[in-house]
């Protein structure tokens, strides 16, 4: 199979992490009889460096002639990059705003999972910790209160300010459809969650929804309020397998699950469009301040690989011996920093790929 995929480094730490992650790609080539074709591109503060804007026409035609995308990250230190002194629309981030718009990135993949090795990095209490978790949150990403229409506006001397939530049923819907083909990937089990009590926007939701499971008679779906939620993740995060909400809802819980795993360096991420197309990432930031020192945890950006192997290619054999390379380099105690504890043994970000590449 020929895997089409262009690589955007971006700024900080990205052009580190994706190294390792293409040195793990190309093993599993390798193994698995692919062939690979990997074209880098510039988005975020590398572009504006070299073109003066944060993404350009090129990157973005090249990103769509692609079968999948994957990414480092994106933007530097705001107190003190001069890329913050421009304009919101030409900053780094902006790129990554303005990609997922031109690719239509609807959907929002964030697993969250619990390897035992790292249980003692888990702020849950042992008992909880000890019965581990393997979650997924799958966000709507286009619509909702982040992008309906706002205002501020000064009547009678106070200030007041207006955001919109609006959902239409065809939005819904196909965020709900993805929900339901990646829940037959796992175990088969949808957490629905809104605030169909108190909110018009969630009760189009949970109907749509119920909709939807119609045709997945195979998965069970649950409707759970986005409050009880967010208890039962810190209570109980084992009883999930999808959850599916909305924008603002899937932001928030979504960085509450990467807390439990202990370390966001391990978290991967995906944003998908209506067709097999994606957009692979860690879910960290730049980390501009350990850029260039060979610390970086690549693992996050190498599972974000093992994604887009997953669900742009189907390929879940290769998938699956990505994630099992990094359970073996975990079990065999090896760390890059931030995850280090005692007993291990300490390596860089080259090293840690070098690791996993050999046990592909």
């Amino acid at each position: 199979m020929e895997l089409h995929i262009v690589c955007i480094p971006g700024d900080g730490i990205g052009p580190e992490i994706v190294a390792e992650a293409k040195k793990v790609l190309e093993k599993v080539a390798e193994k698995y009889g692919h062939k690979l074709d990997m074209k880098d591109v510039l988005m975020g503060g590398a572009s504006i460096d070299a073109y003066g804007v944060p993404l350009t026409d090129e990157t973005v035609a090249a990103a769509k002639a692609a079968d999948a995308v994957l990414m480092g990250s994106i933007g530097g230190d705001p107190n003190t990059s001069p890329w913050y002194q421009l304009p919101p629309d030409r900053r780094p981030e902006a790129g990554l705003l303005g990609i997922r718009k031109a690719l239509n990135l609807f959907a929002n993949l964030r697993p969250a999972y619990l390897y035992p090795e790292l249980a003692a990095a888990c702020p849950l209490k042992e008992e909880i910790s000890r019965a581990g978790f393997d979650m997924l949150i799958m966000r709507e990403l286009t619509g909702g209160l982040y992008f309906g229409e706002r205002r501020t506006v000064t009547e009678n001397g106070v200030r007041r300010a207006v955001d919109t939530l609006t959902y239409d049923e065809n939005e819904i819907r196909r965020i709900a459809v993805k929900g339901f083909e990646i829940a037959r990937k796992r175990r088969g089990k949808v957490s629905s969650v809104d605030k169909a009590n108190v909110l018009d926007s969630s009760r189009l939701w949970r109907a749509v929804v119920n909709e939807v499971a119609k045709d997945y008679p195979d998965v069970k779906l649950e409707h759970v309020l986005v409050d009880n939620c967010a208890m039962q993740l810190v209570k109980d995060p084992a009883q999930f397998d999808v959850i599916l909400t909305e924008n603002m809802f899937g932001d928030i819980l979504s960085d509450e699950a990467s807390m439990v795993t202990g370390s966001i360096g391990m978290l991967s991420s995906a944003s998908l469009n209506d067709t097999k197309f994606g957009l692979y990432e860690p879910s960290h930031g730049s980390a501009p301040d350990i850029a260039g020192k060979d610390a970086a945890n690549p693992i996050a950006t190498v599972l974000s690989a093992a994604m887009m192997l997953r669900y742009s290619f189907d390929l879940d054999a290769e998938a699956d011996a990505v994630e099992e390379a990094v359970r073996q380099v975990l079990k065999d105690g090896y760390r890059t920093g931030d995850i280090m504890s005692k007993g291990c043994t300490l390596v860089g970000c080259r090293q840690m790929g070098d690791l996993l590449a050999e046990r592909i």
